[in-house]
């Protein structure tokens, strides 16, 4: 079940693989609207910079162009808040992961511009649907 998993994160557990799970949410964030414009492997990064092991985890950063667009339009500085950043890594439990998304409306508050929260209500909808839909699969 979608979940506010934190002050600052909705989230959930799927019965998926890690690598169907990425693939899967790129699907869902598509079909909202949003592209991908920013990918970190943690996993990778850690063992290249640090020498340590570390689950599979993968940070998306979405975008949703026209979303962006209004955002930016009614606050300029905005940008620094963006893109809605998504996570997914492998669960505790073994065919398990967990798919989290920024919460845009805690993100999107500390701009106290109060025409920016109807675009961050949108904004979580859609993230909200796509984790719900990422549940059905």
């Amino acid at each position: 079940m979608v979940q506010q998993t934190t002050a600052y994160g909705i989230g959930t557990t799927v019965p998926l693989r890690y690598e169907i799970a990425v693939q899967r949410t790129r699907e869902e964030l598509a079909k909202e609207g949003f592209g991908v414009l920013t990918e970190i492997d943690v996993a990778a990064t850690l063992d290249k910079k640090l020498g340590v092991a570390f689950r599979p985890y993968i940070i998306l950063g979405a975008c949703n162009p026209p979303l962006a667009h209004r955002a930016l339009s009614e606050e300029l500085d905005i940008g620094l808040l963006l893109p809605c950043n998504v996570v997914i890594y492998a669960g505790d439990e073994s065919g398990t992961s967990v798919v989290s998304a920024m919460d845009p409306v805690a993100a999107l508050d500390l701009t106290g511009n109060d025409r920016v929260r109807p675009i961050a209500e949108d904004v979580k909808t859609r993230l909200t649907r796509v984790l719900a839909a990422l549940e059905r699969q």
